[in-house]
């Protein structure tokens, strides 16, 4: 039978793929929007256009959504695979989880200091993967103290 604490991380992990599949709606709906050519309205924010048609929505010809597609995918997958106790799922979470983070990071300071604006889409995306850095960390955290000594 798991521990209470191995329970918790279970828990953490289960929860990161469902957080995980919020952040995949949102981008699925950006790169279904840019490939369409569909103008994406913003009803919280007033600068989506603005930051959707910069140069930095794109990345050597890829929609940048299109990333966050694979991104939030892969997560989704791991953080099931990690719920089901795959500790490589686990360990591989981790570090995709940290870029993802360091990558919102980026995002987030060209919104505010290189475009001057900001879309509700990407804040949306922003706080997902914020979630999942504090929830796969947590559970990594609790991982790493169940390991024998």
């Amino acid at each position: 039978m798991p521990s209470n604490q191995h329970s918790r991380a279970i828990t953490l992990y289960a929860v990161s793929a469902c957080v995980a599949l919020i952040g995949l709606g949102d981008s699925l709906y950006l790169t279904i929007e840019h490939i369409t050519g569909q103008s994406v309205r913003c009803t919280i924010t007033s600068g989506c256009s603005e930051v959707l048609s910069s140069p930095y929505a794109v990345v050597r010809g890829v929609p940048l959504a299109l990333i966050g597609v694979v991104a939030y995918f892969t997560v989704f997958t791991l953080a099931t695979l990690a719920a089901f106790q795959y500790k490589v799922a686990a360990k591989l979470l981790t570090p995709i989880v940290g870029l993802m983070f360091l990558t919102t990071l980026w995002l987030l300071y060209l919104q505010a200091f290189v475009i001057h604006h900001f879309c509700q889409y990407c804040l949306l995306s922003a706080l997902v993967t914020t979630t999942l850095t504090v929830l796969v960390f947590l559970a990594a955290r609790i991982n790493s103290h169940l390991l024998p000594s």
